[in-house]
């Protein structure tokens, strides 16, 4: 159960719903509680289906009205066909949160073309999908946020992670172009970038035998190599990034477009 108490509503004239996808865990999680705090109803997307639907449960315990749509974001049409569902059932969304995203371990060398294109599809091409979705309605209302979880890694390319690389640089590259294409439509279009963070997606990353082995490390030190590597000696909490995506939704951040901002605990400074 979420623990957590609902502020008062900050909805805007643009609508009060939110689309969040990847919403099942880890930062995702953290994103739709925290919206569904400052009171906006939530529309859930990701694949793991029983985790959505606790998620819904535990949401509309905040007195907001959640609803979830178990989809594969790497399939466009159903992608949007549930799209379509969620502005039927909560109106036209304020805000947009593009965090679906998947890692896989591979040396370019002998990676595999398909596996490349995959992870494109579920974290960068779902992106674009969603963002067409909401613009126009955005463009109407006169209001609209986008936020875009990409990564420091697409700042600075991680070894044996291409395609993950790729696709968050694709993402910010993104960003940039919708948030010059709409600013004067009163929509901002950001990219928040985490470094190590404590989800299971990171640690499955950090105990995964072949990234160890390519990275010359032993898995039961990977995790507090990690840490260490951070200047803060710690990982980022999910409800952290949570947080800056909030502020980014807000009024108060309507003067910040088109910016890729860290939240890493000072590793992309080393």
């Amino acid at each position: 159960m979420v623990q957590v108490e609902k502020k008062a509503s900050r909805c805007k004239p643009g609508g009060k719903s939110a689309f969040v996808t990847g919403a099942s865990r880890g930062i995702g999680r953290a994103v739709a509680e925290r919206l569904a705090q400052d009171g906006f109803d939530i529309a859930l997307f990701a694949r793991s289906e029983d985790l959505l639907f606790q998620l819904e449960s535990d949401l509309r315990a905040l007195k907001v009205d959640a609803q979830a749509y178990p989809v594969d974001v790497s399939k466009p049409a159903k992608f949007v066909s549930s799209l379509e569902q969620a502005r039927e059932k909560l109106g036209a969304p304020a805000i947009l949160v593009n965090n679906a995203g998947v890692y896989y371990t591979q040396s370019v060398e002998g990676h595999s073309v398909e596996l490349f294109k995959q992870v494109l599809e579920t974290n960068l091409v779902s992106a674009l999908n969603a963002c067409q979705f909401v613009v126009s309605d955005m463009k109407t209302a006169g209001w609209g946020r986008i936020v875009n979880i990409s990564s420091i890694s697409g700042k600075v390319a991680e070894a044996y992670g291409a395609a993950y690389s790729a696709s968050k640089f694709g993402l910010i590259g993104l960003t940039q172009s919708l948030a010059l294409e709409v600013a004067e439509h009163g929509i901002t279009v950001n990219a928040v970038c985490p470094g190590w963070v404590a989800t299971e997606m990171a640690r499955a990353q950090l105990n995964d035998e072949k990234w160890c082995a390519l990275n010359q490390l032993e898995v039961n030190q990977s995790e507090e190599i990690a840490r260490l590597s951070v200047p803060q000696k710690r990982l980022i909490q999910p409800e952290e990034v949570a947080h800056l995506v909030s502020f980014l939704c807000s009024e108060s951040a309507r003067g910040i477009t088109g910016q890729s901002i860290n939240i890493c605990g000072g590793l992309s400074l080393n």
